[in-house]
């Protein structure tokens, strides 16, 4: 049965500049939704298969067949963080009736460079919606990719009230959660949940290098956790960290704090109170980390968690998950890892703790090893 989307509050036509990932996103979102969206990339060939896809009409399109693309209500600039201002700033002289956004990772150098341009800010707001893959390109575009996920629209001082509303609107249209913060509120706060984990992540897989394989191979998921956005784009970070490197640098200077705290209690691990030190600096993280929040955005909550041994062989996992699911437990969460040298996997699951021992008794008594 296909779902009926319901009607948008977003106006067309929208125009999306570039037609990447998220602007593709975006054009295939609000399509889906019946709104007439227009897409225009730097890139030809790119903007040809955003058209392909059905993100959007193209622009070039439209003109080599001698149409003239009709004027639009809203400009979504999607591109890269080192020319969206340009854009931002040619876009709202090219179109002088239209509300303009962005969906730049940073919000406060692109206000400023819009601001020195002297262009009509009455009429402009920047956007970011925290949503990506792990792909690039309009191959990879998804009209469902901001679904829950975080969007942030950041209205300057002298931003009118159309806009914010247009800005809005467009993110609930994609089904995304609405937050509004001033740009440099935003620059701080992603500069210590996004960008800082960039950085951390990247430092801590830059030092495997040199390392020999046969120690890489007793790595375990915790290695894996915490480098695996060390497998990001470089070229868009340099951008990012570029552009936000102010806040990044001030939360580095408190890690840089920690981390001298840390070296400097053990050079002299049996000096008095050296473990209490350690202790509390390993409690510091158990008192941030539950401050995340957890299942649908709400507060943090303990799950009791247990691992079970599959074998590492097609529908293992699955059928796990099925029976879980005919016992009558709520999947609260699940990760996977595997048994180095055994063709074993090792799925550990979270559920309510009140269910804890009765799916583990029935899953013992199904055959499965479960490991507590």
């Amino acid at each position: 049965m296909s779902v009926v989307p319901t009607a948008p509050t977003s106006t067309g036509p929208v125009l999306v500049v570039g037609s990447g990932l998220l602007g593709a996103s975006i054009g295939l979102g609000l399509r889906h939704l019946g709104v007439e969206v227009l897409i225009r990339d730097a890139s030809p060939t790119t903007e040809a298969v955003a058209q392909d896809i059905g993100a959007g009409c193209s622009v070039r399109a439209l003109r080599s067949a001698g149409e003239e693309p009709p004027e639009p209500a809203l400009v979504v600039v999607a591109a890269p963080p080192d020319v969206v201002a340009e854009l931002v700033v040619e876009a709202l002289a090219e179109h002088p009736h239209a509300v303009v956004l962005d969906i730049a990772s940073v919000k406060a150098p692109v206000l400023d460079a819009v601001t020195a341009a002297g262009a009509d800010l009455t009429r402009y707001v920047g956007t970011h919606p925290m949503a990506g893959r792990e792909k690039s390109g309009p191959v990879a575009a998804r009209g469902e990719l901001f679904t829950s996920m975080p969007w942030v629209v950041c209205p300057g001082p002298a931003t009118g009230a159309a806009a914010v509303t247009a800005a809005k609107n467009l993110a609930v249209d994609l089904g995304a959660t609405l937050t509004v913060m001033e740009p440099a509120e935003h620059d701080e706060t992603v500069a210590l949940i996004s960008h800082l984990p960039q950085v951390m992540s990247s430092l801590l897989a830059s030092r495997l290098q040199e390392t020999p394989l046969h120690q890489l191979s007793l790595a375990g998921q915790g290695l894996r956790d915490t480098t695996r956005i060390a497998g990001s784009d470089p070229g868009l970070w340099v951008q990012i960290l570029s552009a936000n490197a102010q806040p990044v640098v001030r939360s580095l200077h408190q890690v840089r704090e920690d981390v001298e705290r840390l070296i400097a209690t053990l050079e002299a691990p049996d000096a008095d109170g050296a473990r209490l030190d350690i202790a509390r600096l390993m409690a510091e993280g158990n008192a941030g980390r539950a401050r995340i929040p957890g299942k649908h955005g709400g507060a943090p909550k303990a799950f009791a968690t247990f691992t079970v041994a599959v074998d590492d062989t097609p529908g293992q996992i699955a059928r796990l998950l099925t029976e879980i699911g005919e016992i009558g437990v709520n999947l609260e969460d699940m990760r996977l890892e595997h048994s180095p040298g055994q063709p074993v996997g090792l799925v550990t699951v979270s559920v309510e703790p009140s269910r804890h021992a009765d799916l583990v008794e029935e899953l013992q008594t199904r055959g499965w090893k479960v490991v507590q």
